[in-house]
This record gives C-alpha cells, sequence and structure tokens, in this order.
C-alpha cells in the first residue's frame, strides 16, 4: 500500500504539492516512485525557469523506465533539489521528503483543480 500525505494535492501523474504561502513544494508520489522502481537519475530545471501548469520541467530515471515530471502549477522555479542530482535514490527512501522543485505559484487557486489525498487514493486504487 503506498503511502498518501494529509494535506497534500495531487496530480494524475503522480506529482504532489505542499503548499507553503506562495510557494508549491512539487515532488512524485510514493505510488510513482514505486512504480518506477530505483531511480537513478533526475534531470531538474534551473532556479528561475518558468512554467504553465501540465508543462515538463524534468524527468527521472529508473533502472525500468524514464518518467516525465510535469508541473502540477504554473509559476517560477524559485528552488531546486540540487541533493537529487547526486543522490536520486532519496525519493525512493521517502518520496514526500525528497521534494525536487518549489515553485513560486502565478495562480494558487490552481491547487483546486487537484486532487486531496483522499481523491488521490481512490484514483491509484482503480
Amino acid at each position: 500500500m503506498s503511502k498518501i500525505n494529509e494535506g497534500f494535492f495531487y496530480s494524475e501523474d503522480h506529482e504532489w504539492v505542499k503548499v507553503e504561502g506562495n510557494v508549491a513544494v512539487i515532488g512524485i508520489s510514493d505510488y510513482a516512485q514505486h512504480e518506477l522502481g530505483d531511480i537513478t537519475y533526475a534531470d531538474l530545471p534551473e532556479e528561475g525557469d518558468e512554467f504553465s501548469a501540465n508543462d515538463e520541467f524534468g524527468a527521472l530515471e529508473s533502472v525500468k523506465a524514464s518518467s516525465e515530471l510535469l508541473c502540477p502549477v504554473s509559476g517560477k522555479v524559485v528552488e531546486v533539489n540540487a541533493e537529487l542530482e547526486d543522490a536520486p535514490e532519496k525519493i525512493n527512501d521517502d518520496a514526500y521528503e525528497a521534494w525536487v522543485i518549489k515553485v513560486e505559484m502565478s495562480d494558487p487557486s490552481e491547487v483546486e483543480s487537484l486532487m486531496d489525498a483522499a481523491a488521490y487514493k481512490e484514483y491509484i486504487e482503480k
């Protein structure tokens, strides 16, 4: 059973969002890291890059597959988790501690279109 954090928002592409003021902390869900298997490489954006909701902002590669990372909200990257460049397996260790990017949201209401924990649980059980 995959761990799902209450109080987070989730996209259909298995990214999670934790809202801290006007900043969205973004990572991939526990379910997604299980599906990928051992993550071996993280392709990450640069600080200052801007994305619209559902834009590809990077990718994760594992022994099984490569998976695009899609930005669940629009905004500008204000921080990138540089630890993942040298140790992408941290996502496998704890998908909710190993955030990928932090985005200053240009439209914070976009999180309302994402799933809450209960809806995401139902989504991955289908």
